[in-house]
């Protein structure tokens, strides 16, 4: 008989909620008086774009609630559906909505569809013709179209938490159709917490986890199956850490080591830098951060955290890795520890605002280059005084145009090399400068 010895889905699968009894997480957006517990009572289902990390259940939340509120669920995933697969799932939409049932269009990794396959929904979720509810692993905010995002609720998914891990396991072990309720397992009570720690908010990891240690232990002398820790050990192999280098995580990782360089955080610093090496960052994005630091937080504080952070691309560039790293970790160091000032930064930030503000101005004739004789006529460096042949080096004259001559832009700090500037500014200009 065709199919009777067809192998088991996966655990993962298998375990899949059949309701929202089974349901574990999301209290915040399920909970006593929450939106989608209002929307379950009221039977009335907004288009909803579900964005969370991977196995915290986008699918299986989208399932329940077509489920719960009695509508047909088309259910496609973005990687290999076109506007040609959408246009037949509207044409049956629209046939149902005719024998009074409502359709809920659930598009998988929705953030894949182009512009034009997200245009091409609008007119039907406007209308009603289906609910929408998309699922994506990326902030929607980079990746759906603001039309499509101003038609749905975004609601933000969270990893599961050890708990919820620990009780989907359990539960695994225990239901005797979908799980391991019927078979001989003897497992030791650290298994299931280490399990739930190395799945990191994922339930289908825990469930892939607990699957092949399962599948992989052998039977004792008793007949049963022992899993311990030092199993576990064997089938944890190294995974990659949640970091896309074109996502969301991608720039959260960066924007938390820069962040952390500019509060004088070195432990921090240190502990951002290797979540970014080990997820398999480029280290040329990491010394980018660096360099870029080192000029925008630390500036004249410091002039030589600069040195130090293109030295560390220098030494990249000719140790590769791994010595390489300890050129970035002794940057990232030297730059986290460095007394901080942003003045050269907020001074070019100003200083392009009055750009912007007033346009070309003329440069002083004083500060001309009388290069021919008409300009000489017409009082090209009429006026200047050379620097060099006064004491010290320094002459007070105007070098703004007219309209800024007055203005300031670079206001040296107190901290490091900086308050050494300022005094030297203020003794040169009068007390106009520092």
């Amino acid at each position: 008989m065709p199919g009777l010895f067809a192998p088991r889905p996966p655990l993962a699968e298998r375990l899949r909620p059949r309701n929202f009894s089974e349901f574990l997480g999301q209290e915040h957006l399920l909970g006593e008086g929450r939106l989608l517990r209002r929307m379950l009572e009221s039977r009335k289902l907004s288009s909803l774009i579900l964005w969370g990390p991977p196995g915290c259940g986008k699918t299986t939340l989208a399932r329940l609630l077509a489920q719960e509120t009695g509508a047909r669920l088309v259910t496609l995933s973005a990687v290999d559906s076109g506007v040609k697969d959408l246009r037949q799932v509207v044409e049956e939409a629209r046939r149902a909505r005719k024998q009074g049932q409502r359709t809920v269009l659930f598009i998988d990794e929705i953030h894949r569809f182009n512009k034009a396959q997200q245009d091409f929904l609008l007119p039907y979720v406007e209308d009603g013709t289906v609910t929408l509810i998309g699922a994506t692993t990326e902030n929607p905010s980079f990746s759906v179209i603001a039309p499509l995002l101003s038609r749905c609720k975004t609601l933000v998914l969270k990893p599961l938490s050890a708990e919820d891990l620990r009780r989907l396991l359990e539960r695994a072990l225990t239901d005797p159709e979908r799980g391991y309720g019927r078979e001989a397992l003897e497992v030791e009570p650290e298994v299931l917490a280490a399990l739930a720690e190395a799945a990191e908010g994922d339930a289908r990891v825990a469930l892939n986890l607990l699957e092949t240690l399962v599948e992989s232990a052998s039977p004792g002398a008793h007949g049963k199956r022992h899993l311990g820790l030092k199993d576990l050990e064997r089938v944890l192999l190294e995974r990659p850490l949640r970091h896309d280098r074109d996502g969301e995580e991608h720039y959260n990782l960066l924007s938390a080591f820069h962040k952390s360089l500019r509060g004088s955080d070195p432990d921090a610093a240190l502990y951002w830098l290797a979540r970014l090496l080990e997820a398999g960052e480029d280290p040329r994005v990491i010394l980018r951060r660096l360099i870029a630091a080192a000029s925008e937080d630390v500036g004249n504080a410091d002039p030589l955290a600069l040195l130090v952070a293109v030295a560390a691309k220098e030494a990249y560039e000719f140790l590769g890795l791994p010595e390489g790293e300890l050129a970035l970790a002794q940057a990232t160091v030297y730059i986290a520890c460095a007394p901080k000032s942003n003045a050269a930064y907020r001074g070019l930030s100003a200083a392009k605002e009055d750009v912007r503000r007033h346009g070309s101005l003329p440069v002083p004739l004083h500060l001309r280059n009388p290069v021919t004789t008409l300009m000489r006529a017409l009082g090209y460096g009429q006026g200047y005084k050379y620097a060099h042949d006064y004491p010290g080096g320094f002459v007070e004259q105007q070098y703004l145009p007219d309209q800024l001559r007055d203005r300031r832009y670079y206001r040296p700090t107190d901290r490091g090399l900086e308050s050494t500037l300022r005094e030297r500014l203020l003794k040169w200009w009068r007390g106009k400068k520092g």
